[in-house]
């Protein structure tokens, strides 16, 4: 059953809570995170205290994305009871084992993303101890971009090693993905879907929820 994660990075944020709260009630089962540091990627988003405003708020379970150096210096400050993922990017960390390590000893699931140049391999040897790999299909530091065709690609040969394999983790995929691809995204073998624009640019927020859910269930 695939599940979709709005990311609030594309939400109207004089309008945060309501639009967190509109999307959750539609049926999402979580709400993606975007940190952005402006040095790991070109653009500053928002950080922990924004988040934690959503708390006493009934929303879905947060699914934190770190695009920030040194992330190990700020885990703690994004787990919150509502907290399921926290995920770094590979290409941020000196020593992601260790990185994985310190995610899960807060008790929350343990991810790593890759841009979408970055290879596979990169994570060959940390397959068995992730929960969520997110695979990016678009440059990170900015939400609207089209999605990168050849990352659906990266998605089906991860796939095809976690099933040879016997691993456990989540694919989740970030960037671009709108109703009219979304389809051949799931197809793909994604299972959580990260859509921004895709959800928070449309008329009515909570029937978009609700189509895009329905496309991916």
């Amino acid at each position: 059953m695939g599940k979709l994660s709005p990311s609030i990075l594309s939400a109207d944020f004089s309008r945060l809570g309501e639009q967190s709260l509109l999307v959750s009630e539609a049926g999402a089962d979580y709400l993606h995170v975007d940190v952005m540091d402006g040095h790991f990627v070109p653009n500053i988003s928002y950080g922990a205290v924004v988040m934690k405003s959503l708390d006493k708020l009934d929303v879905a379970p947060y699914d934190v994305h770190l695009m920030i150096e040194n992330p190990d210096d700020y885990l703690g400050d994004f787990v919150t009871e509502r907290t399921e993922f926290i995920t770094v990017h590979q290409e941020a960390c000196t020593h992601l084992d260790r990185t994985i390590d310190h995610i899960h000893s807060y008790g929350v699931g343990a991810g790593v993303s890759l841009n979408p140049a970055t290879p596979l391999v990169t994570l060959e040897h940390v397959l068995n101890q992730v929960d969520l790999v997110l695979i990016m299909s678009v440059n990170p530091g900015f939400g609207g971009q089209s999605l990168i065709p050849y990352t659906l690609d990266k998605v089906r040969k991860l796939k095809e090693i976690r099933d040879a394999k016997g691993y456990e983790f989540q694919i989740e995929i970030d960037g671009g993905v709108k109703p009219d691809n979304v389809q051949s995204v799931v197809e793909s073998g994604v299972d959580i879907v990260v859509a921004g624009s895709g959800v928070f640019g449309a008329p009515d927020i909570a029937e978009r929820t609700r189509e895009m859910k329905g496309m991916i269930g």
